[in-house]
């Protein structure tokens, strides 16, 4: 099977000598240099041997763009999926992506490639609120109009969900549970909000408690809505933050609420953090911007999961 390689440039030198021809190849795509390599033919049998070697280099030059488009497209890849389109082994898949993660063109991972390093690392939350700003914003608008009237929610921690609480304009009376110590000060300014901080230890770089009184509370309350922020949202790995004890935080929050409702801009797609918070499928509602893939919203969906684009 052949795929067009857009190839912009493609040039090449014959240094001839009596028994050695030497091709050099430069590939230009996207007004990147993506390849640059050579061929060396020994004693070549006939101009048909040249070719031959020419037309496999060219095949490989053009399975490389396909994988580099389909990242880009889809945010990910599948290393079966990959060798089945185009056609040749999951092993020549490998070392292919091999080759462009070694260019720093992709991330690899277990039986897949990602254009971004798919390990999330724990940022101050003073970082995260510059990051992404317009679209938390739309997230957080998006959320404001699932809150009903007298209702019960928890709030977890985390730049997303802190926009989210400044936006928020309840409806007659609203009960907010949060770990968050912002949340806690912003909202207690409005008057029809009642907040129960949470006790327990500070960490610093989300000024959110965590710990035993934390999540010991949650064994005596139920709430309408969990708003959760997460780090990471993997269609294999689930949902996770990079912080392993509020991991445990977030899925004690969990079992005390009846609906679940992620917050997370679209760089969290195909991510992981170290703490696992929950499968997937576990989850009611994700809330997102408009840069998620065509391909990781239909699975999402296919999931059994309501997804919101603001």
């Amino acid at each position: 099977m052949f795929y067009g390689a857009n190839i912009y440039k493609r040039d090449y030198k014959r240094n001839k000598t009596k028994d050695h021809i030497s091709i050099t190849f430069f590939y230009v795509f996207d007004s990147k240099y993506y390849l640059h390599f050579r061929i060396a033919i020994i004693n070549p049998i006939s101009l048909s041997d040249i070719i031959k070697k020419v037309k496999y280099m060219i095949s490989i030059a053009e399975r490389y763009k396909y994988i580099l488009d389909s990242l880009k497209k889809d945010g990910y890849i599948k290393v079966i999926d990959m060798a089945k389109t185009l056609e040749v082994t999951t092993v020549t898949i490998r070392k292919d992506l091999k080759y462009l993660e070694e260019k720093k063109l992709l991330y690899r991972t277990h039986g897949s490639a990602s254009p971004i390093n798919p390990i999330a690392t724990e940022l101050n939350v003073t970082e995260k609120e510059k990051m992404k700003k317009n679209e938390k914003e739309r997230i957080a608008l998006a959320a404001c109009r699932l809150i009903e009237e007298n209702d019960s929610i928890i709030i977890a921690s985390g730049s997303t969900v802190y926009t989210f609480a400044e936006n928020i304009q309840p409806l007659n009376h609203l009960t907010v549970v949060t770990a968050s110590l912002k949340v806690s000060i912003l909202l207690n300014e409005l008057n029809n909000v009642d907040v129960l901080q949470l006790g327990g230890s500070v960490r610093k770089n989300s000024v959110s408690v965590f710990g035993e009184y934390t999540t010991r509370f949650f064994e005596d309350i139920t709430c309408s809505k969990l708003f959760l922020g997460v780090d990471g949202i993997d269609l294999e790995s689930g949902i996770t933050n990079s912080n392993i004890e509020e991991a445990q935080l977030n899925k004690r929050m969990m079992h005390a609420s009846l609906k679940t409702i992620i917050l997370a801009d679209s760089s969290k797609f195909g991510r992981r953090g170290f703490g696992k918070i929950c499968n997937l499928d576990q989850v009611d509602v994700i809330i997102t911007d408009a840069g998620i893939t065509e391909s990781m919203a239909k699975m999402i969906e296919e999931a059994g999961i309501e997804l919101i684009v603001a």
